[in-house]
């Protein structure tokens, strides 16, 4: 794809996102990250481009895409600097930790005429796919309930680095929460915009942290339909998985068997249908998201999840943070 991408943050899922964007055929790859030493191994491996300061790879690289992978602290003020030099914005999840910022990225974005993104991928993982699509298709009537849960176990994520260290583990920017916003924004593509209603978290004292490790969140949908939430980086075993059941019937979706359940009026299983096509492999949602977003820039269309979307989940993200119960001491 005939565009010159600047990369800021070559952590984890920044270094995924370069990886992935050679396999496209991105023009011209530039990575801007303060620790040098990752930048010469990325560069090397990539044949890119690296630089140490922001403003510098701006300026000199002259990049039409920023994919900002920065900590989230960074992501506002990245993208606003980003979007005043008219680069289409992917800024990785969440958007931010705060609100400060939003309305200003906004308004030069929409001036700019900029394609935005705020990631996204379980949007691109079949299994929640396939549960978009039968909600689409009506099978399950109106859906009035939904319980959606991710569970994993922090010190697992990154096991080359101190998860204390880490932005996870930051009480701005990190927790449970902003980290596991990723079910919070499947809701609202399932469901339509939300309301929080409760939230109560618990601090991951377990993990030698103060940031709430596991919250339960109540969201109330325009279209009616109630939404419970348990996301958490406590737990030892991975899980993640999606019920739902509606006026005609049910939605069951687990991660780890890799299939859809539907069950019909009568209480009995409709269908199982499997999601993964064979050799599939995580890694491919990451592509196809990276592929849509590209896709978006080169036909100047709007994106799955553009800034104004994403501003929306982030609200309900930091209301459940700070707005409605802290963190109960255990």
């Amino acid at each position: 794809m005939p565009f010159s991408v600047l990369i800021s943050g070559i952590g984890s899922i920044g270094s995924r996102h370069a990886r992935n964007l050679r396999t496209l055929n991105t023009d011209q790859l530039i990575v801007c990250d303060p620790d040098h030493e990752k930048i010469s191994s990325l560069c090397k491996e990539l044949n890119c481009e690296g630089y140490g300061d922001f403003s510098q790879a701006l300026a000199k690289g002259k990049p039409d895409v920023v994919f900002i992978c920065s900590p989230t602290s960074l992501h506002l003020p990245q993208a606003i600097l980003a979007a005043r030099a008219g680069c289409n914005l992917f800024i990785e999840k969440p958007l931010s930790h705060s609100m400060k910022g939003i309305d200003e990225l906004e308004r030069i974005s929409s001036k700019n005429n900029l394609v935005t993104m705020v990631g996204c991928n379980m949007r691109f993982h079949p299994g929640p796919k396939k549960i978009k699509e039968l909600l689409q298709e009506g099978c399950i009537g109106t859906p009035l309930s939904a319980r959606l849960q991710t569970g994993s176990y922090l010190p697992r994520w990154r096991p080359d680095q101190d998860y204390r260290k880490n932005y996870s583990a930051s009480s701005e920017g990190g927790g449970a929460i902003l980290d596991c916003i990723h079910e919070i924004d499947l809701a609202c593509w399932y469901f339509g915009k939300a309301t929080l209603l409760h939230a109560v978290s618990l601090p991951a004292r377990n993990l030698g942290l103060s940031v709430e490790g596991l919250a339960e969140l109540l969201l109330q949908h325009v279209s009616g339909t109630l939404t419970s939430l348990n996301l958490n980086f406590v737990q030892r075993d991975e899980r993640r998985f999606c019920q739902i059941f509606g006026t005609l019937g049910s939605l069951y979706w687990d991660m780890e068997r890799k299939q859809v359940d539907h069950y019909g009026e009568d209480g009995k299983c409709v269908s199982s249908l499997p999601v993964e096509p064979p050799h599939f492999t995580l890694n491919q949602m990451y592509i196809d998201e990276i592929r849509h977003f590209l896709d978006s820039v080169a036909t100047q269309t709007e994106t799955h999840c553009p800034v104004s979307a994403a501003r929306e989940i982030l609200e309900i993200a930091l209301n459940a943070r700070h707005d409605v119960l802290q963190p109960l001491s255990v």
